[in-house]
């Protein structure tokens, strides 16, 4: 369809293993405990990423983890999410390679003006970033939620994010005007308008000793691009009721799509092959958080003991895996015999 672009390769071959997830005919395994004796059978899953809902849920429960346990400094993080109008939204669907260029403008961006706020011309920024390509009634929105050490490792002010919006916004349109599609006239349009589109929102300071709302965080940038729970086949099975909260420019909380419709709306927001949707700057980017790795391996330090630092943590404990997969097991369990359900 002409709202859709063309056929990514990508989206039959996500599709297809997805109409096979927990099918015992695609292979299984046999559960079985030695001590009570009790065993059943577990059909393999698709191990989709960013579509299937009971896949892709085991990867947001290990991702929160991970983040923070073994990438996130303790220090006081915010989640920033950052929007481009609707005007611009096009350029990016049918190019989505620009997505990745998108992220590094707003890290240097932010990078800038934490620096500026702060007095700080060399400080190094702790940035983990997550594309969104949908919006709440699974429209192409793509935006990006970051979650940011709060001001360099140095107190942040409270600094008005204005100059910050600006600059995000000057340098987006420069990026689309030389990459040459987005025509001159237009960018002069964009700059002039006083409302232009272009959004950040900054959540409250989240303290570091508040694990569990780090987690949620950590597990909202990456949530699925949409949630079986919200979908509801009408009684004569032709359209599908997707609700989600209410949305004062339809004042309505739900959108009506036919089969067709709903499947387009849910399939474009599958990503190409290798393309990575999570991406790290600054102190948490893998090549800071490798050299020191290897600095600590080299440079062993005694800590006398009742002096151990959070932040001296390299890697997940070994003896966290089995909670992980305890826990990531129950979710995969559970959503799948609703997810698998409700969309077959």
């Amino acid at each position: 369809m002409e709202d859709f672009g063309f056929l990514r390769p990508i989206i039959p071959e996500v599709v297809g293993k997805f109409m096979g997830c927990g099918d015992f005919a695609n292979g299984f395994a046999r559960v079985r405990c030695d001590h009570c004796k009790h065993e059943y059978l577990l059909a393999f899953s698709c191990k989709g990423r960013w579509f299937c809902p009971s896949c892709h849920q085991k990867k947001v429960q290990l991702f929160g983890a991970l983040l923070t346990d073994a990438v996130l400094a303790p220090v006081p993080h915010r989640h920033l999410t950052l929007n481009i109008p609707k005007m611009l939204r096009p350029y990016f669907r049918f190019h989505r390679g620009l997505i990745k260029e998108l992220c590094r403008i707003a890290h240097r961006c932010l990078a800038e003006f934490q620096r500026t706020a702060l007095g700080l011309p060399e400080g190094t920024t702790g940035l983990v970033m997550a594309i969104h390509t949908f919006g709440e009634y699974l429209d192409f929105h793509p935006q990006l939620h970051a979650l940011a050490a709060d001001g360099l490792f140095h107190v942040m002010p409270e600094a008005s994010l204005a100059p910050l919006e600006e600059l995000f916004r000057a340098r987006v349109i420069t990026f689309l005007v030389k990459k040459g599609l987005l025509p001159p006239e237009r960018a002069r349009m964009l700059r002039g308008w006083m409302h232009s589109g272009f959004n950040i929102h900054r959540s409250e300071r989240v303290p570091p000793r508040n694990r569990e709302d780090m987690e949620r965080l950590a597990q909202y940038i990456i949530r699925n691009p949409f949630s079986v729970e919200k979908m509801q086949p009408n009684s004569s099975g032709d359209s599908i009721i997707y609700r989600s909260g209410m949305n004062p420019k339809i004042s309505r909380n739900f959108e009506v799509f036919s089969p067709c419709d709903f499947i387009a709306r849910i399939t474009q927001h599958i990503p190409d092959k290798s393309f990575q949707l999570v991406r790290y700057y600054g102190w948490y980017s893998n090549k800071m958080r490798g050299q020191r790795l290897k600095r600590a391996d080299a440079e062993p330090v005694d800590v006398p003991e009742g002096e151990v630092s959070e932040s001296n943590s390299r890697r997940i404990p070994s003896k966290k895996w089995r909670e992980l997969i305890k826990k990531a097991w129950r979710l995969t369990l559970k959503a799948r015999s609703v997810s698998v359900w409700a969309l077959k």
